[in-house]
């Protein structure tokens, strides 16, 4: 996988991938709760999380098909924004008390994988050859 193009789409792919997956086992895990322990979100919470995760799907199509400036533009700017929302919502509430997500241990699993893979998204753009250039 030679053309940072494949490689970046690729990696938003896994991403994607292991967020959904992620939000399945939590989902298992909600519907195993007592119905006092249920969380509800409302309507503002499920339009956020619409558009968190439209953000790696169109990043899938946006890697092979923009031009290569604005592609490193947009892996860097949508990598980042997804390591920072997902580091944020995974890690800093259980550390000050703010609650937890639920399947703790399975979604910090995934999200530790998913944070790796954005990371590496941002640095493959970052240092993406100009010899790339012409495509």
């Amino acid at each position: 996988m030679h053309d940072i193009r494949e490689r970046l789409s690729v990696l938003w792919i896994f991403a994607l991938l292991n967020y959904l997956y992620a939000d399945v086992i939590a989902l298992w895990a909600i519907l195993g709760s007592p119905p006092a322990d249920t969380p509800h979100l409302g309507q503002l919470a499920l339009a956020g999380s619409a558009v968190l995760m439209e953000i790696p799907i169109a990043m899938i199509l946006a890697s092979r098909l923009l031009p290569r400036r604005a592609n490193r533009l947009a892996n860097i700017i949508a990598g980042s924004v997804v390591t920072l929302v997902n580091g944020f919502l995974t890690f800093i509430p259980p550390l000050v008390g703010w609650g937890r997500p639920p399947a703790l241990p399975e979604y910090l699993f995934f999200a530790t994988i998913e944070t790796v893979c954005t990371v590496a998204i941002v640095w493959q753009a970052w240092t993406w050859p100009g010899a790339d250039a012409a495509r």
